[in-house]
């Protein structure tokens, strides 16, 4: 396993991370909370983004507007039914929610939340880098690599790993602090 490889899983382990922190609401409209929502469209479950355009008019509205007005009742009921917290108001065409303020319990929750993407972030991560150890610990008993060059190599994998922990952290205290601003 190159060094490119295990950096390139990494990132992308932290680009999911981001990913999960943006579905997470902060006391301001943000259309990325809706991208875990999934319709049953003609039986088959298919992502909201698809199915409807979704914006944020102001600070405290997301409007959806289904491309096909007859999926109106099936987008209203997948959001009332997923874990956003959030009730949709129809009104014939287009779907709204509102975004009420955030109590600070609510607020604890989402940091909960939060903390608990950060993690499982953190474990994919060290995933990576047990898989990387295995494969130069393989390569060194092959002989394909001398003793000193497989724990150079080692050295490295967990100074990467290092570095996108610390990237996962940062970026997990940015949430906590948009999700504890008021």
């Amino acid at each position: 396993m190159k060094l490119a490889e295990v950096e390139d899983h990494m990132k992308k382990a932290v680009e999911s991370t981001q990913r999960s922190f943006n579905t997470i609401r902060t006391g301001r409209a943000n259309a990325s909370i809706l991208d875990r929502v999934v319709v049953e469209y003609y039986g088959a479950p298919t992502p909201l983004k698809s199915l409807a355009n979704v914006s944020t008019p102001d600070a405290t509205t997301i409007t959806i507007q289904p491309f096909d007005r007859s999926s109106l009742n099936l987008v209203e009921k997948a959001i009332s039914l997923s874990d956003i917290g959030l009730t949709p108001s129809n009104d014939g065409s287009t779907i709204r929610l509102n975004i009420p303020p955030l109590t600070s319990d609510r607020r604890k929750e989402l940091v909960k939340q939060a903390a608990k993407y950060g993690e499982e972030g953190k474990v994919s991560i060290r995933n990576i880098r047990r898989d990387a150890v295995d494969a130069i610990r393989k390569q060194e008993k092959s002989g394909e690599v001398s003793e000193d060059e497989a724990r150079d190599l080692q050295d490295k994998v967990q100074k990467l790993t290092d570095k996108f922990i610390i990237r996962v952290d940062e970026l997990l205290m940015e949430k906590e602090k948009d999700i504890t601003t008021v």
